[in-house]
């Protein structure tokens, strides 16, 4: 990964908008529906075209595949890996038992979207053992980059063995650790694939902090950071054989617009995902709810060897953050980490987590990356003064 050696860089989580015939095809598919898989080609690939030029547009240094062939950015590993069936029942997170109101508004205006609470269940050991559809997200992507009149870094996001294990629940091993290193095991071909394709990985992470609320809203602070420490040694054992430069950890509490006071401090979490092998940590800081976060990392500092992505922007609100806002946040993340050059402007969680479940307008979502450049120029002009 480039460091923002002569200016702040920009990125983002890796999830963007899909068109709405893109998002149809494919929550069809997962559905198990008939479509025209060449058509489904064909709009991915427009798809992953259009994002990736809008991103170029907006001066976005860092950019992605925008995720368009996946139906969730974790559940697609259902279509790719065997040993999955029949249905999950994910528990609804602790925010909408506490606030019924706040559930009732979610459901009035519930969209058709792909599958989450319900993705399918490990009912066998789970095989990864044809990684064409890998191969061909990573195809996809050089060639846009190729077609680019001047060379732009690129990343890929790869679902965490965590993440992957609380969504597509276990019905099929002896315990939660011996699914989750099954996982690690599997999704690792992936991972290396991405690398020897010459893309920085992303392992998007949120069970490190999300799943507090969720899955393990049952149990106490020590037994949550018992998994953590557990998810991230699954983690670094699926990362063997690939540099810590070439990875980027993304870590949040769940890309809804919900209360969160039941999520878990960062300060908490923190010196676990310091433990994780890779060279830069993705964590938001930009929702009301952990815009404070900069003093877990003043108190615990980042390794010397990592950089921060903070978000800078929100992703589940159609305001369009001022660039004087986000020049501010990029002000205190770096007094936070001590190292301009250390730290990449973000945003706080993917635009397009699940086909159909868009909360931001897309081309809002546009304006929204600009603005993220904007501020970033205006960051670099004090900070480089």
């Amino acid at each position: 990964m480039q460091a923002s050696t002569q200016r702040i860089r920009t990125t983002h989580v890796g999830s963007l908008p899909r068109g709405a015939r893109l998002s149809d095809l494919l929550i069809r598919q997962e559905l198990g529906e008939d479509i025209s898989k060449e058509e489904l080609r064909l709009e991915i690939e427009r798809g992953v075209r259009d994002v990736v030029m809008r991103q170029v547009e907006a001066g976005v240094d860092m950019v992605s595949d925008g995720e368009q062939s996946k139906p969730g950015f974790q559940t697609y590993v259902a279509q790719r890996m065997s040993g999955f069936g029949g249905e999950s029942r994910r528990p609804a997170a602790s925010d909408f038992k506490a606030f019924p109101g706040y559930a009732d508004v979610v459901r009035r205006r519930a969209m058709r979207r792909a599958k989450v609470s319900n993705a399918p269940a490990a009912i066998a050991a789970v095989r990864y053992e044809d990684l064409s559809a890998a191969r061909e997200d990573c195809a996809r992507l050089r060639a846009c980059l190729d077609a680019l009149p001047e060379a732009v870094e690129a990343f890929m996001p790869a679902p965490s063995p965590g993440i992957i294990a609380t969504t597509l629940l276990n019905a099929h091993y002896e315990s939660h650790e011996a699914y989750v290193f099954a996982l690690a095991r599997e999704i690792g071909k992936e991972y290396a694939l991405i690398h020897a394709e010459g893309l920085v990985l992303q392992v998007d992470a949120p069970d490190l902090a999300m799943e507090r609320s969720v899955l393990f809203q049952d149990k106490s602070e020590a037994e949550f950071l018992g998994i953590v420490e557990l998810h991230v040694a699954a983690l670094n054992s699926a990362l063997a054989g690939i540099p810590p430069s070439a990875v980027r950890l993304h870590c949040c509490w769940g890309n809804r617009d919900g209360p969160h006071v039941d999520d878990i401090a960062l300060g908490l979490i923190l010196p676990l995902l310091y433990e994780a092998r890779v060279g830069a940590l993705s964590i938001e800081f930009a929702n009301p709810r952990h815009q404070h976060e900069y003093a877990a990392i003043r108190a615990a500092p980042l390794p010397p060897e990592m950089l921060l992505i903070p978000g800078v922007i929100d992703s589940t609100t159609n305001y369009v953050e001022h660039p004087e806002v986000v020049a501010n946040r990029l002000a205190e993340a770096v007094a936070a980490v001590g190292d301009r050059e250390r730290v990449i402007a973000g945003v706080d969680c993917g635009f397009g987590t699940f086909a159909g479940y868009e909360m931001v307008a897309a081309d809002v979502v546009w304006a929204k990356l600009r603005a993220c450049r904007e501020g970033a120029d205006l960051a670099t002009r004090r900070l480089w003064r």
